[in-house]
């Protein structure tokens, strides 16, 4: 039995069949494209190509809820782009076809994102994916899409497009195994949404057969290649059990001492958070506003974004809701805000620092939130993310002060970690986005599958900011809240919590199995977990530090 190695994304344990997916072609090989008569004609046939693949993602985001759908309207976006389109309209009146012109324009944008790294480099497979649908629609012919295997199968693949990780089948794929992207990766994303065991970035995996039996274990990061059969499915089944288990889970979070614990959901839109409602949550920690303005060509009005908000608060009466603000910028641009072209987006005008040049943007958008308070009676705090200085954060709570709601930041930049005390004396509230503080504090880009072991949640020096973070918290006698990734990992919840984390915001999948491991420690434990974990050297000597103490 061989096993092999990857960045653990979503614990569980699924047995089955190898369905390996190949890595996918190009579009189309270069060939004679449709012909039109002109270029104009070439052009237009074009548009309506980008029309109907933009609105097939936004039928399959209406469909969906909460990550899925943002991930399928991130990607409608890209269908439409003007870059993109006046990059083809160049190629088609310089007399090329269509598909050729796609294929081109194409080829530059990922050579461009490629280059620029970060975040950015996530989209170069989004971008394949906006190709592959706009050349079929160019020639006539069905969309591609993922065939699902018949029955229950561990899915190998290099990466999978939005449209298809947002199709996955729970019936049918009993874990997922990516030889690419990182812990945070839209497939990650995705898959966690959906509960699939899940290992990314799992060197060797190419050279499994189709068919191989694999045992795949997405708390450990491990794949067994043909394991003894009779013991991984008596694994499989335990760990089916102590899922069913957890299932009956109902709240409130807290400790097996009785230290409370909030345990929180993270929402998109108003469909997910009415799901989420039936959760046993006590609120949001996390509402994504920027699900309505990405995908769109000129910004949301007041009224528009009143309405989104007030869906969410509607849906959670008597319960806190956390608003991040605007979180645009990076790997989601928008056409109407923020400078575009820069050389290092990832490090560049994104989240708050919109508003410098455009202060207008924020505040209708505080107008907004204000205006879903009043009318559905909700409790809305309000935060913002890419906070680097005090004076960002004191001017941020000032303009929330104004409207009547409590004001709060994202610790996602170590600076904000390191000064956290400080912040705290100008805001009510800090939330630690682990994803974005692990990229930060260890300068690797969270998509890079190479680099997932650097942007893995449990390595110490992010742990350490997260220490810092809640001790400060302590001190101020504030919340402190994590709605990062990590606390989706019921083990690290345990560490979270010893540190001082009041809170814990996650898919609502991962509430009951969070929810009911903390049931099982006491705080003491906890505290004893968060120590271990802060001596550890590295992510795998933490994780068998905290195991051997919490079992």
């Amino acid at each position: 039995m061989t096993v092999l190695g990857g960045t653990p994304v979503v614990p569980g344990v699924g047995y089955g069949p190898a369905y390996v997916v190949p890595a996918g072609p190009r579009a189309a090989e270069p060939h004679d494209g449709p012909h039109h008569a002109d270029a104009e004609a070439s052009l237009a046939a074009y548009d309506l190509a980008a029309r109907e693949v933009a609105d097939g993602y936004l039928r399959r985001a209406r469909a969906a809820s909460g990550d899925a759908a943002a991930v399928l309207t991130a990607s409608a976006g890209l269908a439409r782009d003007p870059g993109l389109r006046h990059a083809v309209a160049l190629d088609i009146r310089a007399g090329a076809d269509p598909v050729a012109a796609v294929q081109a324009g194409v080829d530059r944008f990922v050579a461009v994102l490629a280059d620029l790294g970060g975040s950015m480099a996530e989209r170069v497979s989004d971008l394949r994916d906006v190709e592959r649908r706009l050349v079929a629609r160019l020639l006539g012919v069905p969309e591609p899409g993922l065939d699902l295997p018949d029955g229950p199968s561990v899915l190998v693949v290099d990466d999978l497009a939005p449209a298809d990780a947002a199709g996955l089948d729970a019936k049918r794929v009993t874990a997922l195994v990516l030889r690419r992207g990182g812990p945070t990766s839209h497939t990650a994303i995705v898959a966690r949404q959906l509960a699939i065991p899940c290992v990314v970035g799992v060197a060797g995996v190419a050279a499994v057969a189709d068919g191989t039996p694999l045992l795949v274990d997405g708390a450990a990061g491990t794949v067994q290649v043909a394991p003894d059969g009779q013991a991984a499915r008596a694994r499989a089944a335990a760990d089916a059990a102590r899922r069913a288990a957890v299932a009956g889970w109902s709240g409130p979070g807290r400790t097996a001492d009785g230290h409370p614990v909030e345990i929180l959901a993270n929402v998109a839109d108003g469909a997910s958070a009415r799901a989420a409602a039936r959760a046993p949550v006590e609120g949001v920690g996390l509402l994504r506003t920027e699900l309505g303005f990405l995908g769109r060509e000129t910004e949301p009005t007041v009224a528009e974004q009143a309405a989104a908000y007030g869906e969410v608060l509607a849906a959670f009466p008597g319960r806190h809701v956390v608003l991040r603000t605007l979180d645009a910028g990076s790997d989601k641009p928008l056409a109407y805000a923020g400078p575009g072209g820069e050389h290092n987006p990832a490090l560049g005008v994104r989240g708050l620092r919109l508003s410098s040049d455009d202060p207008g943007l924020l505040d209708r958008q505080l107008d907004a939130i204000a205006a879903a308070a009043a009318a559905t009676g909700g409790e809305a705090w309000v935060m913002a993310p890419m906070v680097a200085t005090v004076a960002e954060a004191e001017g941020f709570a000032a303009r929330v002060h104004r409207r009547g709601l409590k004001a709060g930041i994202m610790v996602e930049v170590p600076s904000a970690a390191l000064l956290a005390h400080r912040m705290l004396q100008v805001v009510d509230f800090l939330s630690i986005g682990t994803n974005d503080l692990a990229q930060y504090a260890m300068a690797a880009d969270r998509s890079a599958a190479d680099l997932a072991y650097l942007t893995d949640p449990w390595q110490p020096a992010v742990l350490q900011f997260v220490a810092i973070t809640a001790d400060a918290g302590l001190h101020a006698r504030k919340p402190v809240g994590v709605c990062g990734e990590a606390a989706a990992d019921p083990l690290l919840a345990c560490v979270l919590v010893g540190m001082g984390v009041g809170s814990l915001s996650m898919a609502a999948a991962a509430v009951r199995p969070v929810g009911a491991r903390l049931s099982t420690v006491t705080s003491q434990q906890c505290e004893d977990a968060a120590e271990a974990a802060l001596s550890a050297d590295d992510p795998q000597s933490a994780r068998a530090a905290v195991r051997a103490l919490l079992g």
